[in-house]
């Protein structure tokens, strides 16, 4: 693994809008804060080596060896990544109401965690007004009340951080696809420390083709309407094409035409539509609301499954053939966007002496650009 340091980083990311603002070089010490969507270094620092590089997920990020790392197994540039199934879930009977996304079942699969012991705390993404914040929960009472799209760049991962520096173990973390990448590179320990030990009990992924910037985001709405009385946002899936904004009185329609020039250019460059490096992945079931669509990845995500549904927090069902077929192709397709971008930037595989953002064996660029 190519790691360097905070100067590195500064030059290769937040310099040229990669930066997604996922929190991973927050809280690791006092020069990397976040504000609004923003992540900005305060003090310079000449370490050759440290975490805030080693964690991003838009610097030197090797797929193959951490496919070997977390999965054991080499990257093949399949669309969906390694897993062991895919099926169809929504919240049980037994989950407390709240107002989710789609069918609730990241919600549930948090609340079977923490009533169980199976984690300590986990970090979610709440809300301040409109703007995304990390936060730590250790009650599961209060899961619900992180649950509902952000839409904008959130340093959940700051949460993780934290809570480490405050020697806690056993975390969840629930994050898009960029954030499981950096919580891939947490967890193998890249600075080769001696008294390394996994913080991450449990982490869930969540589909992503891109987040919006949340400082544009904001400005774009408060023309529109009143923020303080958004209550939640919504993309449903096509044919809709719009952004649905839940508000105090009802609800407004955004046509997506108005909201795609401010999503975040370092969204176009990513690659991991599902976020393949989770215990479990869970998007939305195009065609049939109130359901998920939930990839299963590891022994873990399975077992926490199959406790969430003996208890009836959760419910699932078999996802048709043809759903999955679909999102394959969605998922392929951003890959080839994504690597093309990278190319066309000089990103990809240290070209032009430049560092890289990515790097994937020769044979599987060329293998999902020939799709």
């Amino acid at each position: 693994m190519h790691v360097f340091g905070s100067n590195e980083l500064v030059e290769d990311v937040l310099k040229t809008d990669l930066c997604v603002g996922c929190g991973a070089c927050v809280n690791l010490c006092p020069y990397y804060k976040t504000w609004r969507g923003k992540t900005a270094r305060l003090f310079p620092c000449d370490l050759p080596r440290g975490r805030c590089h080693a964690y991003c997920p838009k610097a030197e990020v090797d797929l193959d060896e951490l496919s070997r790392k977390i999965w054991q197994t080499t990257y093949d540039g399949s669309p969906l990544g390694n897993h062991r199934k895919i099926i169809a879930a929504r919240a049980g009977e037994k989950m407390l109401p709240g107002a989710f996304q789609a069918g609730g079942t990241v919600s549930a699969l948090v609340t079977v965690a923490l009533r169980n012991g199976l984690i300590d705390a986990v970090a979610l993404t709440d809300r301040q007004g409109l703007t995304p914040v990390a936060r730590l929960i250790t009650d599961w009472r209060e899961v619900v009340n992180c649950a509902g799209t952000k839409l904008m760049a959130a340093p959940t991962l700051a949460a993780v951080n934290e809570a480490v520096g405050q020697g806690r173990r056993r975390l969840g973390v629930v994050g898009t696809a960029c954030q499981m990448t950096a919580v891939a590179q947490m967890r193998t320990n890249p600075l080769e420390e001696e008294d390394f030990s996994d913080p991450i009990a449990l982490a869930v992924g969540l589909f992503c083709n891109w987040s919006l910037d949340t400082r544009q985001f904001q400005q774009f709405l408060s023309a529109k309407i009143d923020l303080a009385a958004i209550r939640g946002m919504d993309v449903p899936p096509p044919p809709a094409d719009i952004l649905v904004l839940t508000t105090d009185t009802g609800t407004v329609e955004i046509p997506l035409s108005q909201i795609k020039p401010i999503i975040a250019q370092t969204c176009f460059t990513c690659p991991d539509m599902t976020a393949e490096f989770a215990d479990v992945s869970v998007g939305m079931f195009e065609g049939r609301p109130g359901w998920n669509t939930v990839i299963v990845r590891s022994d873990k995500g399975a077992e926490l499954i199959e406790k969430a549904r003996g208890e009836k927090y959760l419910e699932t069902e078999a996802m048709p053939e043809e759903n999955i077929a679909h999102l394959s192709r969605a998922a392929a397709e951003k890959k080839a966007r994504a690597l093309r971008m990278l190319m066309r930037r000089n990103l990809l595989n240290n070209k032009n002496g430049r560092h890289a953002a990515v790097r994937m064996p020769t044979e599987i660029v060329e293998r999902i650009l020939k799709g």
